[in-house]
């Protein structure tokens, strides 16, 4: 996996966290991914998971 391609996963995770932090804040509301704030955070996990080295 090139360094680009990590790269790019850990912005998508960080961007899936900070989503639901501020959902969670109720900053942002997206009545559709409510019910999936756990999930999107352990997706998260598992794409910091698969970047890393």
């Amino acid at each position: 996996m090139s360094n680009k391609t990590r790269s790019i996963l850990k912005l998508v995770a960080i961007l899936i966290v900070v989503l639901t932090v501020l959902m969670k804040l109720s900053i942002i509301i997206i009545p559709a991914l409510v019910p999936h704030l756990l999930w999107m955070v352990i997706i998260a996990f598992g794409l910091l998971f698969i970047s890393g080295k």
